[in-house]
C-alpha cells in the first residue's frame, strides 16, 4: 500500500495571516527564544503601567518602543525572506530590554558602572554580525565572484564601526537639539589647553578639586572633583569598545568561513543569518 504524498501547505494571501504563520513556525523552531520573548514582553507592559501610575510618560512611551522593537526580528524575517537563528533573536530581545527598559526607565547606565559599556560592545559584536551576515548572502548569490575570508571580516568590521559612528551623531544631535543628555558626563581631574595661554602655548592643568558653574539666571553649580566634561570621554569610550566587539567577531566570522563553515558549533554559525527559499 503507498502512502499518498502529503500536500503542500496553503500559503497565506495576506501580510497579517503570513507574518502569524511565519511566529508559528519561529515557535516550533524555537520554544525556548519563544518562551523568552513572552516573558520579557510581559515584564515590558509591567514596567509601562507602572510607568503610568507613577506619572513617567517618557517611560511609557520607552516600553511601547520596545515592545515595537521586540517584532523587528519577525518583521525582517518576513520582508526580506531570512532566517534569523533563534540565538540571535534571543541576544536582540535581551539587548533591547537591557538598553530601554533596564538602562533608561530603571537607570541602570547610572547605577552600575559599566553597564553602558558592556551594551556598547554587545553592539559592535552584533552590527559585525549583521555585516558578516549581509556580504556572506551576496557571496553566497554570486556564481562568478567568490570574496576571501578576510575581506568578509574586513567588511563586517567596518560596517559594525559605521553603526557604532552613526548612532554616536545620534545620541550627539539628540543632547544638543533635544538637551537628552544620552552622551553621559564625565569629572576630569585634568587637562590641557591652549586657550588658557596668552601666547598660544600648551598649559596643562590638573589636581583640579572643584569646578564653579554660574548662569545668568543667578544658578550656581559647584562640581566636586574636578570639571564636567560634556560627552567627549563618553563618544570616544563608546566607540572603542564597539571597536573591541567588532573586532572580536570578525576574528570569528573569519575562521569560520575560512573553516568552510564546517564547524557545527561556532558562535557565528548560531548568529548568521541565513536565506529562505519561497517554498521554505
Amino acid at each position: 500500500m503507498t502512502k499518498k504524498p502529503k500536500k503542500p501547505r496553503r500559503q497565506p494571501k495576506t501580510r497579517i495571516a503570513r507574518y502569524i504563520r511565519r511566529l508559528q513556525d519561529g515557535i516550533r523552531q524555537n520554544p525556548r527564544t519563544f518562551v523568552l520573548y513572552s516573558i520579557l514582553r510581559v515584564l515590558v507592559i509591567l514596567t509601562m503601567i507602572r510607568c503610568f501610575f507613577t506619572q513617567n510618560y517618557e517611560g511609557v512611551a520607552l516600553c511601547l518602543l520596545s515592545l515595537v522593537l521586540f517584532l523587528l526580528p519577525s518583521f525582517m524575517e518576513q520582508r526580506f525572506r531570512i532566517q534569523i537563528p533563534g540565538v540571535f533573536q534571543a541576544i536582540i530581545y535581551l539587548f533591547i530590554f537591557a538598553s530601554e527598559i533596564l538602562g533608561e526607565i530603571d537607570q541602570y547606565f547610572v547605577r552600575i558602572p559599566g553597564w553602558d559599556t558592556m551594551l556598547h560592545t554587545l553592539n559592535g559584536f552584533l552590527c559585525a554580525a549583521v555585516g558578516f551576515s549581509l556580504v556572506q548572502l551576496l557571496n553566497r548569490s554570486s556564481k562568478n565572484l567568490r570574496l576571501s575570508p578576510f575581506y568578509l571580516a574586513l567588511v563586517a568590521f567596518c560596517f559594525s564601526m559605521t553603526i557604532g559612528v552613526l548612532w554616536e551623531f545620534f545620541e550627539c544631535a539628540m543632547d544638543w537639539f533635544f538637551h537628552m543628555d544620552m552622551q553621559k558626563d564625565f569629572v576630569v581631574r585634568g587637562f590641557s589647553s591652549v586657550s588658557l595661554s596668552p601666547a598660544g602655548t600648551r598649559v596643562r592643568v590638573g589636581d583640579i578639586v572643584r569646578t564653579v558653574i554660574e548662569t545668568a539666571s543667578g544658578q550656581s553649580y559647584v562640581i566636586e572633583g574636578g570639571y564636567l566634561d560634556i560627552g567627549i570621554l563618553d563618544t570616544m569610550k563608546d566607540l572603542l569598545v564597539n571597536f573591541v566587539g567588532a573586532v572580536v567577531f570578525s576574528v570569528i566570522g573569519y575562521f569560520y568561513e575560512r573553516s568552510g563553515r564546517k564547524k557545527e558549533r561556532s558562535i557565528a554559525r548560531d548568529l548568521m543569518v541565513t536565506p529562505v527559499e519561497e517554498d521554505e
